[in-house]
């Protein structure tokens, strides 16, 4: 350890010195800690200072831990984003023999759409990827739904993934799944099986670093960073995670396929792809606006123009 750096708040300390200006404004929130190790200590106090959650502290400060360990040194200007330092296995993801299928590493624009129709809509107008989030109680509704999804995508050419419906999504041969993390972490092993048996692909929502390790174990074919901005869709357990916080989780899982999501818009957007991640979902930037294809149009562009 360096000799300046030779303690817990001295640790803590340094961190927030050297990241603050990125992530943001600063708490007074304590951390709770499992480890009598200094820079482990210094670690979690710092980013719980700087607004991480208490579970997505304790991960990045035992991945600061490892890279010291790893290295030989500590600097607190070396914010972690070794897949090693979290336990990560192998990277990329696609060599391993448990790995989902591949999908593009760049999706492009990703629309969430509520039904079929809208699904169908899209792909016309050329969207590369869709997603049918749709919400219902009935399984007859939600079966007609998928095939009427699976069935208005072909010949356009666009990825169609479908939310959280998984027997529904293999029994349409639909190309994707997308499930959320208490959705995947409900799944038996056997389950899981089953899906990745199937040779769907499987896209996987996170909400931070301890998120992002957990859906690591299933080796997805797509991770989900989000929510970026305030989002009214949704009740979002964690706050609104911004572009340096993304461009962070990039790095680290930069071995995936990855997409961007909540609250994107058109002027949001260049921003969001310019931490790495090679999609952006949207969802109200398109079936709000009273054009929708010339909104996606638009969004497309920008896509475009950042590949």
């Amino acid at each position: 350890m360096n000799a300046m750096h030779d303690d817990a708040p001295s640790i803590a300390r340094a961190i927030v010195a050297a990241h603050a200006a990125l992530f943001g404004e600063t708490t007074n929130r304590a951390a709770s800690f499992s480890s009598d190790d200094a820079i482990y200590q210094g670690a979690k106090q710092a980013c719980a200072t700087l607004g991480f959650i208490d579970i997505d502290a304790e991960c990045l400060a035992r991945a600061w831990q490892a890279q010291s360990r790893r290295t030989g040194r500590f600097d607190p200007d070396a914010w972690p984003d070794a897949p090693v330092d979290f336990g990560l296995r192998t990277f990329p993801p696609t060599a391993r023999d448990d790995a989902f299928p591949p999908c593009p590493a760049r999706l492009g624009l990703y629309a969430v759409l509520p039904d079929a129709q809208w699904v169908g809509r899209m792909a016309r107008a050329g969207v590369p990827t869709v997603q049918l989030r749709f919400k219902s109680d009935d399984a007859a509704a939600i079966d007609r739904e998928v095939v009427a999804a699976v069935a208005a995508v072909q010949g356009t050419g666009a990825l169609l993934f479908i939310n959280d419906h998984w027997r529904n999504a293999i029994a349409a041969r639909a190309y994707g799944l997308h499930l959320g993390q208490e959705d995947l972490d409900a799944l038996t092993p056997e389950e899981l099986q089953t899906i990745r048996a199937s040779g769907i692909r499987l896209g996987v929502s996170t909400h931070g670093y301890a998120e992002m390790v957990r859906a690591d174990l299933a080796s997805p074919s797509y991770i989900a960073m989000g929510a970026v901005y305030p989002t009214t869709l949704k009740r979002m357990a964690t706050a609104p995670q911004g572009v340096a916080r993304l461009a962070a989780y990039a790095r680290l899982m930069r071995g995936y396929s990855q997409v961007g999501i909540g609250g994107v818009d058109e002027q949001r957007m260049p921003e969001v792809l310019a931490t790495g991640v090679g999609s952006v979902a949207v969802v109200r930037a398109i079936v709000a606006d009273p054009q929708p294809e010339e909104a996606a149009r638009r969004l497309m562009a920008i896509c475009h123009r950042a590949a």
